[in-house]
């Protein structure tokens, strides 16, 4: 594996392990789909997915 596909590979790995990519995810939905509102900043996102989980809990086993 040469250096640059490694670095991807790690790079993808922290921004799905750190939420970075969920969040990025979550704009691209948020354009397709409400494309005259305003992308909710980092923070607000995070609010909300704290208040869903909240709303929504899902029995974990630990």
């Amino acid at each position: 594996m040469n250096a640059r596909r490694w670095a991807r590979s790690v790079r993808w790995y922290l921004r799905e392990l750190t939420g970075e990519a969920e969040y990025d995810r979550h704009c691209e939905r948020h354009r397709v789909h409400h494309p005259q509102a305003a992308v909710p900043t980092r923070r607000e996102y995070e609010v909300l997915r704290t208040l869903h989980r909240e709303a929504h809990p899902q029995s974990r086993c630990c």
